[in-house]
């Protein structure tokens, strides 16, 4: 039945919709994550809870990577090219997978005053909002894909730059254990804004490609 349906999709011209449910549940996972390590460092949550539950939050995404692999192997219309359509769940397994870090790191290091990450954490969840925006779009109004990623880049970029700042304020100072922990920190939080930018890539190259 299933193969079925998968060929009158390709008759009808329509795409995979498997797809793009991955795809979105992976995004989802990831701004769980996203959203957790936000309320960890404004004390809503404990370090050692937020630890726990990241655990079961990147096991749901892991899960919705599976299932887009899955999916790939059988499907019959993607609606961008397979190989950027794995470029892009790996990027977003990987901005998952280093909020987990994060937040893993932040349990072990026990570092002081974790709010001032926030506008880096803010600009995550703006650019995983976008990527999110960018998988709905793929198949609905592919015309503003490419506008979608751009979202998605700036916010990955945005995170970047405060990571630079950050830098420099901790070096302006004495270098201490803490300094240098907080430094590992918020060094995370660039890769995630990376991460956000690799996955932007990936999808507006397989929407130009169309």
């Amino acid at each position: 039945m299933k193969r079925l349906r998968r060929i009158r999709d390709l008759m009808t011209g329509r795409m995979d919709s498997g797809l793009t449910d991955a795809l979105l549940g992976q995004l989802e996972a990831t701004k769980e994550g996203a959203w957790l390590a936000m309320a960890m460092i404004g004390g809503e949550v404990g370090r050692t809870g937020a630890h726990e539950q990241m655990r079961a939050i990147e096991h749901l995404g892991d899960e919705e990577r599976a299932r887009l692999i899955d999916e790939l192997k059988n499907a019959l219309v993607t609606p961008i090219d397979r190989e950027d359509l794995f470029r892009l769940s790996r990027s977003i397994d990987d901005v998952l997978d280093s909020l987990r870090d994060f937040v893993r790191e932040s349990h072990l290091y026990r570092v002081p005053e974790q709010i001032r990450f926030t506008p880096l954490l803010d600009q995550v969840i703006v650019g995983i909002d976008a990527l999110e925006s960018a998988v709905r779009d793929m198949a609905t109004r592919p015309s503003v894909v490419v506008q979608d990623a751009l979202e998605a880049k700036k916010a990955g970029g945005a995170i970047r730059r405060m990571y630079q700042y950050e830098i420099s304020r901790i070096f302006s100072g004495e270098v201490t254990s803490d300094s240098l922990k907080e430094r590992e920190l918020v060094r995370r939080l660039e890769i995630v804004g990376i991460a956000i930018g690799d996955a932007a890539d990936a999808i507006a190259d397989g929407a130009m490609k169309r």
